[in-house]
């Protein structure tokens, strides 16, 4: 395509490059049906890409050209029909690599800004093709960049255009392997380490509501993923590390973000986000439980953690820190709940990803990342004794479940306002409900209020084996 360049030269700025995409399209086209393989874009057509479309000047002595807002409207329309009108999807892919894949120098910049405004019009006209691009975009580049897509869309839908957020939402159903890789890049990007990288409240409400509709969406970059191995720079195969990041440090985070909003004078108090965090424990939980069968059908079971230990360290220092300036902010009672709702959350975790294959670790490498957290009656449980593989849960099963007709786990994640409950005795053999008092006796489970009578309780499944025993 370098033989193109003299006819685009005298071309405005908008003209040319709606006729480099022209001629991009037709030389992916050929190149794929030539059967190279793999099919890769030759160095003087990127070039051209940045010439014209990013308008990265060639030489020192070539004046940059610029397009004004109107004009980079209409190329964001022209390359949305281009993405839409092709019918193939090796195509779409090689022409979206060519455009936008990160080449280490300076039209860097121009790409990551024409992509954010490119991926946030595609969410608003509903570009299918452009948002399943930006999917694999999202798996195959370093997670820095991936987080800045992430801000570039959180600030659009979340920020600047208020009520714009069911639009956002819609890619739920639109695009679900690109709502996957979204999640993930927000739980990267809002890390609940200062207020201003707490999530915003409908951003919030709106993942918590994805995932309690479906679980399994937090799952399908991993399904659709030939390999476990993915190098450390990029996203995680899963959202699982973020989320339970987000559910462990809320009660915390929020509480220090509130103490400080009142400190500056904020007297406007937050929508409850307890019951949120809650919900999106459970659900997390919930996930976790699909995995065996999903491991196993991939011979993974044993051998890919989706739950990382660097991960996990990086989260007990963050713990640990937070629990000193509680101590030294909050009134005695208050950081004793909040603290003990934290490390169960953390506990009950840390449990349910080990029985169920998502944490490969042992314990004495768990007992060296949680050293410096307070006593915790359910995680001391979970760092010295065996973890137990529970079967049942009160919640509809999935369809895609290899064993839909068993109901997935019986746990019930700590609420900020129901720290502890006198009709649920624990057993010490079940440590799944750790805030609870012990009895001599354990109380059937069938006595629980049923909150889904349609799924009967069942008691726990006691002494069935633990699949995978880390080694001690």
């Amino acid at each position: 395509m370098g033989d193109i360049r003299q006819s685009l030269l005298p071309r405005d700025v908008l003209s040319a490059a709606k006729e480099l995409l022209y001629h991009l399209d037709i030389y992916i086209c050929n190149l794929v049906q030539s059967g190279r393989q793999p099919p890769q874009v030759d160095t003087k057509t990127l070039e051209l890409v940045e010439e014209f479309i990013l308008h990265a000047p060639k030489d020192r002595n070539t004046p940059a050209r610029r397009m004004s807002a109107l004009q980079e409207l209409q190329l964001l329309e022209i390359m949305c029909s281009c993405f839409q009108e092709q019918s193939r999807d090796t195509v779409r892919q090689l022409m979206f690599s060519a455009l936008f894949s990160l080449q280490g120098n300076q039209a860097d910049e121009s790409r990551m800004a024409l992509l954010g405004k490119l991926v946030s019009m595609a969410i608003a006209v509903g570009r299918v093709p452009i948002l399943e691009c930006a999917a694999t975009w999202l798996q195959r580049t370093h997670s820095v960049y991936c987080v800045r897509l992430a801000q570039v869309l959180v600030d659009d839908y979340c920020s600047l255009v208020p009520g714009s957020v069911p639009t956002l939402q819609n890619i739920h159903s639109a695009s679900p392997r690109f709502c996957c890789q979204f999640i993930t890049a927000v739980t990267t990007l809002y890390g609940l380490t200062s207020e201003e990288l707490t999530p915003p409240l409908e951003l919030l409400q709106m993942i918590v509501s994805w995932i309690q509709d479906d679980p399994r969406l937090v799952l399908i970059n991993f399904l659709n993923t030939h390999s476990g191995n993915q190098p450390i720079s990029l996203l995680d195969l899963t959202p699982l590390g973020g989320l339970v990041r987000w559910c462990v440090k809320a009660p915390l985070a929020y509480r220090r973000d509130k103490k400080q909003a009142l400190t500056n004078g904020n007297t406007e108090s937050e929508p409850e986000v307890g019951p949120l965090f809650s919900g999106l424990h459970l659900s997390v939980l919930q996930v976790f439980m699909l995995l065996p069968n999903i491991l196993k059908e991939k011979g993974l079971f044993g051998r890919l953690a989706l739950l990382h230990m660097e991960s996990l360290a990086s989260l007990t220092s963050d713990l640990s820190r937070l629990l000193d300036q509680a101590d030294k902010h909050t009134q005695a009672k208050d950081t004793q709940t909040l603290s003990q709702l934290t490390l169960d959350r953390l506990a009950q975790a840390l449990q349910v990803a080990m029985a169920n294959g998502a944490l490969l670790c042992s314990r004495d490498d768990l007992r060296a990342i949680c050293s410096r957290l307070p006593h915790n009656n359910l995680l001391q449980l979970v760092l010295s004794g065996p973890v137990m593989y529970y079967t049942n849960i009160h919640t509809p099963p999935l369809a895609f479940s290899p064993h839909a007709a068993h109901s997935p786990i019986a746990v019930h994640p700590t609420h900020p306002t129901h720290p502890t409950h006198p009709t649920h005795p624990t057993h010490p053999t079940h440590p799944i409900h750790p805030t609870h008092p012990t009895h001599p006796t354990h109380t059937p489970l069938a006595s629980h209020p049923s909150s889904h009578p349609q799924y009967p309780a069942q008691p726990f499944m006691a002494g069935v084996p633990f699949p995978y025993r880390p080694s001690h």
